[in-house]
């Protein structure tokens, strides 16, 4: 099968269903494959029962649809996936479910991208063909980084994905290995339900609250970036003190406080209270694994009975994306400024690659749209309104 459409957007999360409903929008024809069974998928099945959006939903929400008034402030994973099925409802937006794209490449003879797809659920090969292609992947896959012993590691080893509460872990030895976002959350709900946790630190990091968070996002909207890390490196200073007593380093550089190399600051929610007393144990990184023995690189050694690998992700968009590595990296994350992030060449878009929350993804969907729209007005048979007439599916026998 052959199906032939405007945009084709790979990926149905916040950024690839926001994407599709600015489209949808300005009566734009596109199609949204996904690999999972569900939109959201990260949401719906790979994520641990006590996260909540960090943002405020106001300040959260896609184009064209506000979060329930309702809904908390900080919404749950479940109110959130709730809320984006009812966005991808309303907005008649159906992405095809069990698509694995394999191959995405521009051909310069027809100037339109080719993607060839395998149903995972039937096992049939199918091609898509679209004059713009949208890369909305989200996180990619579970990250496991080589540590020396790990396979020898007599306890249970699970990635953050996998974690879903620390009920049953009370009175274990856990160790987290990542001190990101999702690392400190399952580090504090473990301690809550009174695991022995202890946290690896690899890397100093910055500390926030929520509130710091949200205003960071409203003055980035009107003031330079180097000014909001400024003021924000200033408010966590004398909010959380000096952090390098209890294990944690702050960075040195005066780099922005947002989006350094992808790693955003530690939105705390009470984990850094649990560390200062004591109920959460900050360690440095791991040097080797003996059994349930772990040694790290202060020399001193702990056992365990449980690791937590909330070591993050790692996109396959370079396996199968083609033409499009002088956008991403190796590590997916763009090569360009943020200012121009969202755009390549040849009609291909990234949407919420930056790692900047669901306000910026929500941005990306809309600069997409409309610059696609613009392009529109320009190429002919796209700018008569025929876009139906112009674009259709074709089935080949």
């Amino acid at each position: 099968m052959m199906r032939e459409e405007v945009v084709i957007i790979v990926g149905a999360g916040p950024s690839g269903i926001a994407t599709s409903v600015c489209l949808n929008h300005l009566s734009i024809p596109n199609i949204v494959l996904e690999r999972e069974d569900c939109l959201a998928s990260l949401w719906a099945k790979k994520c641990y029962d006590r996260l909540h959006l960090q943002i405020p939903k106001q300040l959260s929400h896609l184009p064209y649809m506000s979060f329930p008034a309702n809904y908390p402030k900080y919404p749950s994973k479940d109110q959130f996936v709730m809320y984006m099925e009812n966005y991808a409802s309303q907005f008649k937006v159906s992405p095809l479910y069990n698509r694995l794209v394999e191959l995405a490449m521009f051909e310069e003879t027809t100037g339109k991208w080719c993607v060839d797809v395998k149903n995972t659920s039937t096992g049939d090969a199918e091609k898509y063909v679209g004059r713009f292609l949208v890369v909305a992947t989200g996180v990619g896959d579970p990250y496991a980084p080589e540590i020396e012993g790990l396979d020898s590691f007599k306890g249970e080893v699970l990635h953050s994905t996998e974690y879903k509460n620390g009920a049953k872990y009370v009175n274990k030895n856990v160790l987290v290995v990542g001190s990101g976002n999702s690392g400190m959350d399952i580090a504090l709900d473990l301690a809550n339900f009174g695991a022995k946790t202890s946290i690896v630190v690899r890397s100093p990091i910055h500390i926030i609250n929520r509130e710091m968070a949200c205003l960071g996002v409203m003055l980035m909207k009107s003031l330079p970036l180097n000014i909001v890390d400024w003021l924000l490196i200033l408010l966590s200073k004398l909010r959380y003190g000096d952090t390098t007593k209890y294990g944690i380093a702050r960075p040195k550089k005066g780099h922005p406080f947002f989006f350094k190399d992808g790693r955003l600051p530690v939105i705390d929610v009470g984990a850094y209270n649990k560390i200062k007393s004591g109920h959460i144990q900050v360690l440095p990184l791991i040097r080797s694994i003996a059994g349930d023995c772990v040694e790290f690189l202060n020399g001193k050694s702990y056992q365990f009975e449980v690791v937590v690998l909330a070591t993050g992700f790692r996109r396959s968009t370079n396996k199968w994306l083609k033409d499009g590595g002088y956008l991403l990296n190796e590590s997916d994350n763009e090569k360009t400024s943020l200012a121009h992030s969202w755009k390549g060449r040849n009609g291909l878009y990234c949407a919420g690659l930056s790692k900047r929350g669901l306000h910026a993804a929500g941005v990306d969907a809309e600069k997409i749209a409309n610059d696609i729209k613009s392009l529109s007005q320009i190429t002919g048979p796209l700018a008569c309104g025929h876009w139906g007439q112009h674009y259709k599916e074709i089935i080949l026998m």
